[in-house]
C-alpha cells in the first residue's frame, strides 16, 4: 500500500508492507525505494513503513522549505501517528539516523527501539571544525556546479576510497533527472543540518527509548564509523556491526536483514 500525507510545508510519500509490530526504515537522502528489498524481507512478520524524505523523489516540498532533523522527525511522528501502530522500531541509515535520533528525542513516546546506523554527526569527533568547513567548501563548489569536484572532496572527507575514474563514472554524462534533483537537495537543504546536528547524549542516554548504534562491518576507518562510535560512548552503548559497509542493507539486504532481526532480539525489541 501507498499513500501521502500532508505535513507543515510539505506532502510525503509513504509505503506500508505487511502486518504485525511497526518497523520504520528511514533514509536522508535515501528514499523509500532503496529500503524496499530490505523492507520485503521484514514485511513477514512485521508491518514496515518507509517513506521518501521531506523533498526528495515523491515527497514534495513546498516553495521556500527546507530539511531539517526536526522537520523530518516531526514528519515521522506524523506518519506513525496516521498509521496508529505505534510505539515503533525505526531502523535509521546516515542522514536517517540523525532524523531517527531526533525523533527519540522528540517524541519517545513513538519510539521503544532507535537503531541509528552510520550517523554523520561531525560535531561529536575532534576534527569536528575542519570537518564542518572543509563540508561548507564542497557544498559551495557542487552548488557552483562542480559536481565532481564536490563529490571528489565528499569521498575524501568521509575516507571512502574510490578507484581512479569511479567518481567521473557515476556523477559524469547523463543522468537522471529525478537523481540528480535529489542529490541537490542534499548538497543544498539536508546535508549541513544533519551534520551539524548535536544530539542531547543525556537524554538519549537516560530516556525510555532503546537506542542502539550500528557500524557496518566494511566501515573501518571511515568518517561514520569515527561519529559512530563517539555516539555510541556519549551514550554507554557498545555498537553491533552490521553486514556490508554504509549501504549494507541495499548491497547484502538478506544477511543485513538477519543481523537486523539478531539485534533486536538480543535488545528485547522482537
Amino acid at each position: 500500500m501507498s499513500g501521502t500525507l500532508v505535513v507543515p510545508d510539505a506532502e510525503l510519500y509513504y509505503e506500508v508492507r505487511g502486518a504485525g509490530p511497526l518497523v520504520v526504515l528511514v533514509g536522508a537522502p535515501m528514499d523509500a525505494d532503496s529500503f524496499a528489498p530490505l523492507a520485503e524481507l521484514l514485511a513477514g512478520d512485521h508491518t514496515v513503513l518507509t517513506t521518501d524524505p521531506r523533498g526528495v523523489k515523491r515527497s514534495r516540498l513546498r516553495s521556500g522549505g527546507t530539511s531539517t532533523p526536526e522537520q523530518r522527525a516531526d514528519d515521522l511522528a506524523r506518519l506513525i501517528e496516521h498509521l496508529s501502530l505505534g510505539p515503533a522500531t525505526l531502523f535509521g541509515s546516515s542522514g536517517g539516523a540523525v532524523s531517527v535520533l531526533a525523533l527519540a528525542q522528540a517524541h519517545p513516546e513513538l519510539v521503544h527501539t532507535a537503531i541509528a546506523h552510520e550517523p554523520p554527526l561531525d560535531r561529536l569527533v575532534e576534527d569536528a571544525e575542519k570537518l564542518l568547513d572543509d563540508s561548507e567548501q564542497m557544498m559551495a563548489d557542487y552548488l557552483a556546479g562542480d559536481v565532481i569536484g564536490a563529490w571528489k572532496q565528499f569521498f575524501t572527507l568521509a575516507n571512502i576510497w574510490l578507484p581512479d575514474g569511479a567518481v567521473e563514472a557515476m556523477f559524469g554524462g547523463e543522468r537522471d533527472p529525478q537523481a540528480v534533483a535529489d542529490e541537490r537537495f542534499w548538497f543544498e537543504h539536508e546535508m549541513r543540518a544533519s551534520i551539524r546536528w548535536q544530539p542531547d547524549l543525556d537524554v538519549l542516554r537516560t530516556g525510555p527509548t532503546r537506542v542502539v548504534v550500528g557500524i557496518g562491518e566494511e566501515s573501518g576507518g571511515q568518517l561514520c564509523e569515527r561519529t559512530s562510535i563517539a555516539l555510541a560512548a556519549g551514550i554507554g552503548v557498545v555498537p553491533p556491526r552490521f553486514p556490508g559497509g554504509h549501504i549494507g542493507f541495499v548491497e547484502q539486504p538478506e544477511t543485513f536483514a538477519a543481523s537486523l532481526r539478531a539485534t533486536l532480539t538480543a535488545v528485547g525489541a522482537m
